[in-house]
């Protein structure tokens, strides 16, 4: 790694490869920012239940450690649903950032009430409860859905385009949102035409893709030399743990590698 560099590495939690696109990520980066990109081993081929988030936690947190250990400075979750953001900060001094809280409360910040366009309509109570965690219940205008599987949105991306353009209209019009941030990181590239077919309506809200923004988010606060609070995400207590032995590995202290 470069001096003066700093190094973010996206983990996507989930199983299925390509999924994320290196290329993609790559294109994001600028002088003094790096960008890697990794998948978990074990766990869902893609995240649309409060069930597969819960199964890709131990994956995650096994990616984060051996980020720890490569020296990152920053780690993603990719994925709106934030599984293991909270656990993984009390297991790393990494800035940890998830696309969910970050891009609700850069929404709130741009727009007095916002909207989360996601995927499917079963995600609606999880985003509810992630707003009311980062304290945005208030902010919220709506949760609307495209009715898309996550694995089948790039299949006709102008299909996906076209229902993303028309819920976002919806948000805005009919429940008053004034700023929109997508419920799924697999949109991640979809903002732009999301904005321009509302501009083409006379609708000019931004429009958050939680991917980019959590990345230079994270990068901003390494730069500022922030992390989350110790006193809120303290180190978990050493005790027995059974049955996930490739996590326990991970979780030994890096200096005894």
């Amino acid at each position: 790694m470069k001096p003066n560099t700093i190094c973010v590495r996206v983990i996507s939690p989930i199983v299925t490869k390509g999924f994320r696109k290196l290329a993609d990520l790559k294109a994001l980066e600028y002088p003094g920012l790096t960008l890697s990109h990794v998948e978990i081993a074990t766990g869902p081929g893609s995240i649309e239940s409060e069930f597969e988030a819960a199964i890709s936690v131990p994956g995650t947190l096994i990616e984060v450690r051996k980020a720890d250990r490569d020296g990152v400075d920053a780690v993603i979750i990719d994925c709106m649903g934030d599984p293991g953001v909270r656990p993984a900060r009390e297991i790393t001094d990494m800035v940890v950032v998830g696309p969910a809280q970050t891009g609700m409360h850069i929404a709130a910040m741009l727009g007095h009430k916002f909207s989360v366009i996601t995927v499917m309509r079963r995600l609606k109570p999880s985003f509810e409860n992630t707003a009311a965690l980062c304290g945005l219940s208030t902010k919220l205008a709506s949760v609307r859905s495209v009715d898309i599987p996550v694995l089948a949105l790039e299949e006709d991306l102008e299909e996906t385009l076209r229902r993303l353009i028309e819920e976002g209209r919806k948000a805005v019009e009919e429940d008053g949102a004034e700023a929109l941030v997508f419920g799924c990181t697999g949109l991640m590239g979809c903002a732009a035409g999301l904005r321009a077919g509302l501009l083409a309506q006379g609708i000019d809200v931004p429009v958050i893709d939680p991917i980019p923004t959590a990345i230079f988010i994270a990068a901003g606060l390494v730069r500022a030399g922030l992390s989350q609070s110790k006193t809120t995400y303290p180190e978990p207590p050493e005790k027995l743990l059974i049955g996930y032995d490739s996590l326990h590995d991970a979780m030994l202290p890096c200096a005894t590698e």
